[in-house]
């Protein structure tokens, strides 16, 4: 009896060990990765020109500057929130519970409205933008991560390598765009934000912005968020860097994490070209 159960948990203990160095494994991997493909590509570094309060406790999933505010969308089920925040210190001025059951995603701006979707229930919100009032839900294919717009049409990410574009008003997809990194897919694509006719994103899990060509999916460089203080102290594993809202008229580029309590304002260094 005992030997059977010594036996049992020396199983046990093994498979926990190999699931440990396989986990560890991809996320090595995953490291080089990142490492690799930055280094092929010009990476340009972040200089803080301004840091605003953020609530530690939004898990935030979207993010858009608009006419003076900060809106928000936040994450976590049972926990996923709408949001209109004052920059200048961070207070929540205006917020709408998601259902319960959801885990909220992307955020974007269309007219009147705000639109957001959610992760794995493929339901999506139409709000409208001064009383949060719910005006409208949609549905869609797979799950949704980030959201932005061109001017013409929304665009989601999906933690997939495509990138996808939906009219605004039906959100019937219109078209979609295969992302890569020198030849090689862009995965976990997360909050993403348009700036300059380009489509910024944060790959979930790395301190970096993707800026993608939306016409191609192709990576043209990298922006490095790790010298923010946030970005190196990360006391909760979750505490990622997601985030991104720009300022067209004032040309001002935000960024903040997942639990972070700080938003910051910056500026873009002049980028690295390594060579080859």
């Amino acid at each position: 009896m005992i030997r059977r159960l010594c036996t049992a948990r020396l199983a046990a203990f093994a498979a926990l060990r190999s699931l440990i160095l396989g986990l560890s494994l991809v996320l090595g991997l995953s490291l080089a990765w990142a490492c690799a493909a930055a280094a092929a590509l010009p990476v340009q570094g972040v200089e803080v020109k301004a840091v605003y309060p953020h609530d530690p406790k939004a898990f935030t999933q979207g993010l858009l500057y608009l006419d003076g505010h900060l809106y928000e969308s936040t994450g976590l089920v049972g926990r996923s929130t709408l949001r209109r925040v004052r920059l200048s210190d961070g207070v929540v001025l205006q917020s709408k519970a998601i259902a319960p059951s959801m885990f909220g995603e992307g955020l974007v701006n269309w007219g009147d409205e705000l639109i957001s979707v959610t992760w794995q229930d493929r339901v999506g919100f139409r709000w409208d933008l001064k009383t949060f009032a719910l005006r409208a839900s949609f549905s869609y294919a797979g799950e949704g991560w980030g959201l932005t717009q061109d001017g013409r049409h929304l665009i989601m990410s999906d933690g997939t390598p495509v990138l996808r574009f939906f009219d605004p008003r039906t959100f019937k997809e219109v078209r979609r765009v295969r992302m890569t990194v020198e030849g090689r897919p862009l995965t976990n694509f997360n909050e993403i934000e348009w700036v300059k006719g380009e489509v910024w994103g944060n790959v979930w899990g790395t301190n970096f912005i993707a800026r993608v060509d939306p016409k191609t999916g192709a990576v043209k460089g990298w922006i490095d968020l790790s010298s923010l203080p946030d970005a190196a102290r990360r006391p909760d594993p979750d505490a990622v860097a997601n985030g991104i809202a720009y300022d067209s008229r004032g040309d001002r580029i935000f960024v903040t994490g997942k639990l972070w309590p700080r938003l910051y304002e910056v500026r873009l260094t002049a980028p690295r070209v390594p060579a080859r």
